[in-house]
């Protein structure tokens, strides 16, 4: 949790910026809602004995739904003068008239020759003084920018500016009672078979691929040009992709099934041709939910060849001392994806709590822009609890194939979660983000300083903050819980992800309606 663009949000927003949104220590402060450039030397401070007036504002809050409010705001005509004569003060001790020395023109003079300059200047301080005391006056909590356009915003010669705007807000809803639930926990001790498979899956990514003469097999890659078409017109293609036999081969917006069934006993220089099932929530409008062909020309077949355990290659994975202590860190991914899972399971319960009494729609806009944050929180929360690349990759081919239902989910939980976490007073402090980083580092080989570094210029700490707090949330959720323990079956790796888009396309807009996959 973007922010609520994580949900948190896509921008932080200011001076409507949510609680949630607000940028951590060392981060860059966020950009004023009006773009307006007023060099330093024009800026009037304010003594602290002395405070600018408050403006006479008549505020009209119209909700257009649970997360959506149409503000229409009134600017009285005192006001307007009032920073006229702000600025034309300041401007007759300094402007440049000709005929006459600076600082000794007559104001009727300067009022006349720079109206137009002064006018657009008072119109954009009353704009930001206006947005910001409301941001103080009313409790909007707010999780974007407001929309509305500076250039059609009128300063009239007469009587009150009025201006409006559409704001998203974090929607208005009374908690379950989140103490006390029972709650299905998955559980298991890992066995040495555990930790063989998935030991496997790792040193798969460090494996060579070498020549194979025969037929495939399922793990095998096959070398291919991959073309994608329909009714005879090509979508998209590739002449140098990789590709591992499994049994589903997904892509940003759809799947194949029974891949391995496709594929299997294919030679080089053979094709086989199969169906790619197109998502709802494609990019591609004309073939959602559409079917479209896949031919495979296979180049080349593979077998994956698994590095052998020396003890320089060990400590090159980790400075590990010996396979034991490679083995004892593989175990403990195994557990933080048992933790993630039960994460998972307590959001989707405690979703499920809410909505079993209160239901309430998302803004087409507000989930369309928050696709992109929650891949990356999904991609962070998986990365640090050591899933593999493939592992998060197709779980990221499954939100982007069905990214209205899960986003408006996840942005639900976020919600949640975080009102919880306002209750019940829980943050992100120093030490937890030091701690996340450090998990992220140790998955991707980096240093820790670089991943903060990357976060920071990236804009993102506010997406690790939210997935600090939601995981103390659910800690503190887990502490007053009932627990019906169930069996949990580590994830398989079944799918075969693929970073493209089959049918191609933009995205675009609106997002389609939410609907489960499968469903």
């Amino acid at each position: 949790m973007a922010s609520t663009e994580h949900p948190g949000q896509d921008e932080p927003i200011s001076p409507l910026a949510d609680e949630a949104s607000r940028p951590q220590e060392g981060a860059s402060p966020a950009e004023p809602a009006v773009d307006v450039a007023v060099p330093p030397a024009e800026v009037t401070e304010v003594s602290e004995q002395e405070e600018a007036p408050r403006l006479t504002l008549e505020v009209d809050i119209q909700p257009r739904s649970a997360c959506e409010r149409h503000i229409v705001v009134r600017v009285s005509r005192d006001d307007i003068e009032r920073y006229f004569d702000k600025e034309f003060s300041e401007l007759v001790t300094t402007a440049q008239v000709p005929g006459f020395r600076p600082g000794r023109a007559p104001r009727k003079l300067i009022e006349t020759r720079f109206r137009k300059e002064v006018k657009d200047k008072v119109k954009s301080n009353l704009l930001l003084d206006s947005i910001a005391q409301i941001s103080e006056e009313y409790d909007l909590a707010a999780i974007s920018e407001p929309e509305f356009q500076l250039d059609a915003v009128e300063l009239p010669d007469e009587g009150p500016m009025t201006y409006e705007f559409d704001l998203e807000v974090r929607p208005e809803f009374e908690l379950p009672d989140w103490k006390g639930l029972t709650i299905e926990r998955p559980v298991r001790e890992f066995t040495d078979e555990d930790v063989d498979r998935a030991l496997r899956d790792r040193l798969a990514q460090y494996g060579t691929l070498v020549p194979h003469d025969g037929p495939a097999e399922v793990g095998d890659y096959v070398f291919c040009r991959l073309t994608f078409t329909h009714e005879g017109q090509v979508l998209s293609s590739s002449d140098e992709e990789v590709i591992r036999i499994r049994p589903v081969l997904s892509f940003h917006d759809g799947k194949i099934e029974q891949f391995d069934e496709l594929m299997k006993g294919v030679r080089a220089g053979q094709t086989r041709v199969g169906e790619a099932q197109i998502s709802e929530d494609a990019p591609n409008e004309q073939l959602r939910g559409r079917k479209v062909t896949a031919t495979f020309e296979v180049k080349e077949v593979k077998k994956l060849q698994l590095p052998e355990l020396t003890p320089e290659f060990v400590r090159g994975l980790g400075d590990f001392e010996s396979v034991a202590d490679l083995r004892d860190a593989v175990l403990d991914n195994l557990n933080r994806q048992l933790e993630y899972e039960q994460h998972r399971r307590v959001r989707r319960q405690i979703t499920d709590a809410l909505t079993a009494s209160a239901s309430w729609e998302l803004p087409p806009g507000l989930l369309r822009r928050q696709s992109q944050r929650e891949l990356e929180r999904v991609a962070m929360e998986l990365r640090r609890a050591g899933f593999t690349d493939q592992q998060i990759l197709a779980h990221e081919n499954a939100i982007r194939r069905n990214s209205a239902w899960s986003v408006s989910r996840a942005l639900k939980e976020h919600f949640i979660l975080e009102k919880i976490a306002e209750v019940e007073n829980i943050d992100a402090t120093e030490e937890d983000y030091d701690q996340e980083i450090e998990l992220i580092a140790l998955q991707s080989g980096e240093t820790p300083r670089r991943i903060r570094a990357r976060l920071e210029k990236a804009g993102r700490m506010d997406v690790l903050r939210n997935q600090i707090v939601e995981r103390k949330v659910i800690e503190r959720i887990l502490s007053h819980a009932k627990f019906v323990d169930t069996p949990y079956q580590p994830e398989a790796l079944e799918e075969e992800a693929m970073d493209r888009a089959a049918a191609g396309g933009e995205p675009s807009s609106p997002i389609p309606e939410a609907t489960p996959e499968g469903a």
